[in-house]
């Protein structure tokens, strides 16, 4: 019994038939041996063997080892992995997540609650936080003028006209907060500015949406502080695209002294709100119907879902406006895509190409 079941392989078989028909194929099989249970018996196996005296003695064979099969081993490691890669992507999202980081979409997100969307106050209400009022004293008056933040801890896109030349800022947040703040970077041919609030956290970012899905017709809302007036929201649609609009990059043109509190610009071979000088850039933009006046310059253009699709920064007055008073819009706006915004970005907070 002993030798018939400790024979070449036979307890091998035993203990891992699936090993032991592979590497003992060729080997005599012992018909008398039953072929192994699915499982191994619960009782031990046992062998005989002889004390010197001859007494039979019963020793409890070694139980089978467990070995891991390679199907389960295999699942086993893909869980393994699939559970690192899990950790990795929470870690990214959060580090993606952080105070310097923009939040953008490249479809349309909603910001605004599913109870008010496309509604103006719905809009309103989600994306007025994220707006702020600037300040600026410049060496012959101020100017007034509109934010966007764009981070937690205070970025803000403007247009370069509200802040060019100015010697100090002063920025007002929805709750009546007012910050300090200084120019990060400024892209004059773009008229875009990036600023940065000191001491500055917990600020709700606005969200930066998709300028190139907009369409003819889409319905807009605009919020800035026209006259000092923060927080004013207008409505209206987007009248065109791709519109030639030229402005000044001098930094005296801005909306104190010498423009009035108006926004100088050229459009259709034309000068609106006085004269441009004779240094200008032109930038493709969005018009709006939307009503926008001095004070506007900067704020935002923001489709129903409040996504904000462009920075506004030119408005058509009345021929005979004398006064910042007097200078009301008709419905003629411009607003630069946001998609001019976001790919300035990295270089307006490099300084930008000003410098």
């Amino acid at each position: 019994m002993t030798e018939s079941f400790r024979r070449d392989g036979e307890y091998e078989q035993y203990a891992n038939p699936y090993q032991g028909a592979q590497q003992h194929a060729s080997s005599p099989v012992n018909p008398e041996w039953p072929p192994p249970p699915a499982q191994p018996p619960a009782a031990p196996a046992y062998t005989t063997s002889a004390d010197g005296g001859g007494t039979a003695l019963l020793t409890a064979a070694p139980a089978p080892k467990k070995r891991t099969r390679g199907p389960l081993a295999l699942l086993a490691a893909v869980a393994i992995v699939a559970a690192a890669i899990g950790g990795g992507t929470a870690y990214g999202i959060q580090e993606l997540t952080g105070n310097d980081t923009v939040t953008s979409s490249s479809t349309s997100t909603n910001v605004v609650p599913s109870s008010a969307k496309g509604t103006v106050s719905g809009v309103a209400k989600a994306v007025s936080p994220s707006i702020v009022e600037i300040n600026a004293t410049l060496s012959n008056g101020s100017s007034t003028g509109s934010g966007v933040i764009i981070t937690s801890d205070g970025e803000i896109i403007t247009n370069n006209h509200v802040i060019s030349g100015a010697s100090s800022i002063k920025v007002s947040t929805s709750d009546g907060k007012e910050y300090t703040a200084k120019v990060v970077g400024t892209d004059s041919a773009k008229d875009l500015a990036l600023i940065k609030l000191e001491n500055a956290s917990g600020l709700k970012p606005a969200t930066l949406g998709d300028s190139a899905g907009v369409q003819v017709g889409d319905e807009v809302v605009a919020i800035g502080s026209p006259e000092g007036l923060t927080g004013t929201v207008t409505s209206g649609i987007v009248s065109a695209l791709d519109r030639d609009v030229t402005v000044s990059t001098d930094e005296n043109q801005g909306q104190g002294g010498n423009g009035g509190g108006q926004w100088p610009f050229e459009f259709g071979g034309q000068q609106f709100n006085g004269d441009t000088g004779s240094s200008t850039t032109t930038y493709k933009a969005l018009q709006t119907d939307a009503s926008l006046n001095p004070g506007n310059s900067g704020g935002a253009l923001i489709d129903m879902n409040g996504n904000i699709i462009g920075i506004n920064s030119a408005m058509y007055s009345a021929a005979d406006a004398t006064s910042s008073s007097s200078a009301g819009s008709v419905g003629l706006g411009f607003a630069i895509p946001i998609n001019t915004v976001k790919s300035d970005l990295a270089e307006l907070r490099a300084g930008g190409s000003d410098n």
